[in-house]
């Protein structure tokens, strides 16, 4: 008994089982002894590993596009911004609203509308661009939301918030708090992975900390996955090291990091085993799923040539699908390019000739294979872009700066009910209806991934944090 509590509480139900055997009396005896050794505490709320109830969708591809795409040139289709042509945009519009630091000392926002046709498509007549012809060819399978918005104005602090829920750093980030609250379904990959793809269009960094596990345990930090010979760095053995001999390595090490977790019981020292097993069986799982050569002609069709090339966005979303059937549980997609502050009618072509075939093709890939309805994927940037132009306006050049009061992402699969929902003024800067605030947009993501954004909780540093912080709610009329 002694051996057993000389730790205090720095051990797990198994560990407590073991050493005190597996009968009836037994487990009374250690309810009685730790309350907690059985269920989760007041201050540990989450339950990992379990949704709080059904869930519309098991996993999420996140097809996040980096420096905000222009929702007045894809999605809000503003007529009245064409009549109104380099007119300046009315006060009473703008009312006094904090602008960047790039067109706060315009003297005039004269109003740009786009050099774009539109059309309208599927049941809901949803207005899409000319610039996305394979997007409008799946309007009915996705819902596009008009009326989100953010507090943040600058790329990193708004990048930073959509990803974590907080413009700070080291906070944790989505993909980990689905992995802390839901665990894995594939012990052979992380339940987390990330993909890196650029256009050529003005780009924005991305960094580690988007996908950090912040103050969780690093298991649950995404893992990224590169382009390179070998997608994931340090994965391979050394030369001269084989299979048995990492196996036989990994043993002792992890037979030295539980005398070390016996000694000062420091959860992380699991984590580390945790991470080293993995790594294990990953050398065998990741080769086959980033191997997109036996992937049939249709399907390289369906893609673009570009599916074949690594590190593009069609090749992204390829493996997105394969991580994807396999059982990662989020996979995050970064696309650089999209901060057009100049020169946009000739950036945005370029960006959406990247994005848009691969990204209908990920819904109509996983649809065919019956596994869109239980997965959630989600397309959209930071924040949104003026409607006036930053710079000086021509007839058929003219950039836009950072615009946080609305703008526009999709959503698809995963119990989403297709269609549009919000809207916005006649100028396309205020929401005149349904507004959606990102924290609305986290508490709703988690509900369809069967978890309640108020219960999905981490004590850390005395304060119950969680990814919407002390905010949101679930917006219902977007989930069928």
């Amino acid at each position: 008994m002694k051996e057993v509590f000389e730790h205090g509480l720095n051990f797990n139900r198994r560990r407590f089982l073991s050493k005190l055997s597996l009968g009836i009396g037994s487990v009374a005896l250690g309810s009685l002894l730790i309350p907690d050794l059985f269920g989760k505490g007041e201050d540990d709320v989450a339950t990992a590993g379990l949704a709080h109830f059904a869930p519309k969708a098991k996993r999420i591809i996140y097809l996040f596009q980096n420096g905000a795409p222009s929702q007045l040139d894809l999605f809000d289709y503003k007529p009245l911004l064409q009549q109104m042509q380099g007119k300046d945009l009315p006060a009473s519009i703008r009312m006094g609203q904090r602008l960047t630091g790039m067109t706060a000392t315009q003297e005039h926002f004269p109003l740009a509308g786009t050099v774009f046709k539109f059309g309208e498509y599927g049941q809901a007549r949803a207005h899409i661009s000319e610039l996305l012809p394979h997007t409008a060819s799946v309007a009915d399978d996705i819902c596009i939301i008009k009326s989100l918005f953010t507090e943040a104005i600058n790329h990193d602090p708004a990048l930073t918030f959509f990803q974590t829920g907080a413009q700070v750093g080291n906070r944790a980030s989505m993909g980990s708090w689905l992995s802390y609250g839901l665990g894995s379904e594939n012990k052979n990959l992380p339940a987390f992975c990330v993909l890196l793809s650029k256009g050529k269009g003005n780009g924005q960094g991305v960094y580690s900390k988007l996908w950090s596990n912040g103050f969780l345990d690093s298991i649950y930090q995404g893992v990224q996955f590169s382009s390179g010979e070998n997608p994931v760095l340090y994965l391979n053995n050394p030369n001269g090291i084989d299979k048995a001999d990492r196996r036989r390595m990994l043993d002792k090490i992890s037979e030295m990091n539980d005398l070390s977790y016996k000694e000062f019981g420091d959860p992380e020292i699991k984590t580390k085993i945790q991470q080293y097993e993995m790594a294990y069986r990953m050398q065998t799982a990741v080769p086959e799923i980033t191997d997109t050569s036996k992937e049939p002609e249709s399907i390289v069709k369906m893609y673009g040539p570009d599916c074949l090339v690594p590190g593009t966005f069609a090749a992204n979303c390829l493996l997105a699908r394969k991580l994807s059937e396999n059982g990662v549980r989020f996979v995050q997609l970064y696309h650089q390019g999209w901060d057009s502050h100049g020169n946009l009618p000739g950036e945005i072509k370029g960006q959406c000739k990247d994005v848009d075939q691969a990204s209908a093709a990920l819904i109509t890939d996983l649809k065919q294979r019956g596994l869109l309805d239980e997965t959630l994927i989600i397309w959209g940037g930071e924040f949104g872009r003026t409607n006036y132009c930053q710079g000086t306006l021509t007839k058929d050049n003219y950039g836009r700066d950072h615009h946080p009061r609305c703008f526009t992402v999709w959503m698809a699969g995963g119990g989403v009910k297709p269609g549009v929902y919000g809207e916005t003024d006649e100028f396309g800067y205020n929401i005149i209806q349904n507004p959606v605030h990102v924290h609305d947009f986290h508490a709703t993501i988690l509900a369809l991934m069967g978890l309640d954004h108020e219960k999905l909780t981490y004590r850390f540093q005395g304060r119950r944090y969680r990814l919407t912080d002390v905010a949101g709610k679930v917006v219902k009329d977007l989930i069928a």
